[in-house]
């Protein structure tokens, strides 16, 4: 079970055009937009990763308004937890479940979680966060990943994890948010 005080959120190098030519684009963008909300609402910090961003663009602006103070954090490997200062970062905050979201869920987001599961971590993959540029690929990244340990999940099926009850003093802002 997902616990407020013990989660993180992962964004996976949603960037440039690429962005916009996966499956489902907008409403992928969408649905982590409003996760991304709904996370800040609760306290659950937040770590943006981009790959190569001189080659695939920044993030795309609809998530990258939302970053506020929140750096981020440049790899060129797939797998995220390849480079040591985004291990760092993710170790430094003391979280031991993360949701992961992005793109391309076959690449990165895939091999993210599998890093992050070699670490030891408890790992929900936001099924309705991730993309691909083809559909195969996302149903075959959503099996690998659960094979290896990962649970899978939805934006509102986590959120309402996450909030145990509707007499949190978020709830509203976060049903607005969701609905």
């Amino acid at each position: 079970m997902l616990e407020q005080e013990n989660c993180g959120l992962i964004v996976v190098d949603v960037q440039g055009s690429l962005a916009r030519i996966v499956q489902r684009s907008d409403l992928f963008i969408d649905n982590t937009k409003k996760l991304i909300q709904c996370c800040k609402l609760l306290g659950i910090p937040v770590v943006w990763l981009e790959q190569n961003s001189k080659g695939l663009g920044a993030t795309v602006p609809e998530l990258s308004e939302l970053m506020g103070e929140a750096s981020v954090n440049e790899k060129f490997h797939f797998n995220g937890l390849f480079e040591e200062s985004i291990k760092e970062v993710i170790k430094a905050t003391d979280k031991k479940q993360w949701l992961v979201v992005g793109i391309e869920a076959h690449i990165c987001v895939y091999q993210t979680v599998l890093g992050l599961l070699n670490e030891g971590f408890e790992v929900d993959v936001v099924s309705d966060c991730i993309s691909s540029r083809l559909q195969s690929n996302i149903e075959l990244a959503l099996l690998k990943m659960k094979e290896s340990g990962a649970s899978i999940t939805s934006l509102e099926m986590c959120v309402f994890e996450l909030m145990k009850s509707a007499k949190i003093d978020s709830f509203r802002d976060i049903l607005s948010v969701i609905k």
